[in-house]
């Protein structure tokens, strides 16, 4: 069984620097575009000159390709972590919601960037990117069949990206405290899926 992985950006011995310019790289692409930024804005923004981010990544576009391919492998890891989990299956579900919601509200910069700014990826990165959307997608699928019986695969998967859509508005209509917010979600999705 696969466990949660602790960070959506890197991980391993790539930590550290590199994870910390992706974060200030996802802040700064949500706020202003990808095109929107610069490299000595990134650098500015970690406390090193523009160009001394080519030792960390060779590119403005690579560093976008590995930001929103490390949080689709995050999802996907985590999401198959909880599909994975022993329990009923309404449990497995309200556990992968939950995991969901806390990635929403935790890293809302990163949703933008992905709503935004995955026409900027090159096309290698862009396929790779929607693989792994599409495996986490199918956890999806089959967590929710397994917790809403009848349901077949095409309303199961349309349910999964209706509470994907619910949940990912999160960057663009936060006005509760996380916690209440992070209820309300769960509320919202769960009672949206066992409806489907």
């Amino acid at each position: 069984m696969s466990s949660t992985p602790t960070t959506p950006l890197v991980s391993g011995e790539k930590a550290g620097r590199r994870e910390q310019i992706l974060t200030a790289a996802a802040e700064l692409f949500a706020q202003h575009g990808f095109h929107g930024v610069g490299i000595d804005d990134i650098g500015a923004a970690v406390g090193i000159s523009g160009p001394a981010l080519y030792r960390h990544f060779r590119s403005k576009d690579a560093m976008l390709g590995e930001m929103l391919t490390s949080i689709s492998r995050y999802l996907l890891d985590g999401g198959e972590a909880h599909a994975e989990r022993d329990g009923d299956a309404d449990e497995v579900l309200a556990a992968l919601v939950r995991f969901h919601v806390d990635f929403a509200l935790t890293h809302p910069a990163l949703i933008t960037v992905q709503e935004r700014s995955l026409a900027n990826l090159a096309d290698t990165d862009r396929r790779q990117v929607r693989a792994l959307q599409r495996r986490y997608v199918e956890v999806w699928v089959r967590v929710i069949r397994a917790a809403v019986p009848g349901l077949d695969q095409a309303h199961a998967r349309s349910a999964a990206h209706a509470v994907f859509g619910l949940i990912n508005s999160t960057p663009h209509s936060r006005h509760l405290p996380d916690d209440q917010q992070a209820a309300l979600l769960e509320r919202l999705a769960l009672g949206a899926l066992h409806a489907a």
